[in-house]
């Protein structure tokens, strides 16, 4: 094979591994984000069932068993924030997966991409400013 083939071919072949990377981590997010949706769902519905026994069936695999209903509401709120943490710690992977599928394709980094939200003392110290 000619020298510039390989190289081309070489080029090719990590645009596809970087966009096969960042296209992973999309599908990832999701699926989180429908666990995520799924333990919320079960959260509230443990708050609105007023049944008198303090049980409640959860489904760990393919079985359901009986647990209290303050363990059940805990395991669910500690699942819930390693969802978030996994969620926020790929979105942060993204974006580094990003500019470099963009930095490979020639194409300019994102804007604006690497912008966070601000924290609550910003936002209180924000909020003092424009009230004077």
């Amino acid at each position: 094979m000619d020298a510039t083939a390989e190289r081309v071919l070489q080029y090719l072949t990590e645009v596809e591994e970087a966009a096969e990377d960042v296209l992973s981590d999309k599908q990832q997010m999701v699926d989180l984000d429908k666990k995520r949706n799924a333990n919320r769902e079960a959260l509230n519905a443990l708050r609105k069932d007023l049944s008198g026994n303090g049980k409640a069936k959860v489904c760990l695999g393919n079985m359901f068993i009986k647990f209290p209903k303050d363990k059940t509401k805990q395991m669910l709120e500690k699942d819930q924030e390693q969802l978030d943490k996994e969620i926020i710690d790929l979105r942060n992977k993204l974006k580094v997966k990003v500019n470099r599928l963009n930095e490979l394709q020639g194409k300019p980094e994102l804007t604006g991409y690497n912008l966070c939200p601000l924290s609550n003392e910003e936002m209180k110290a924000i909020s003092s400013l424009l009230r004077t």
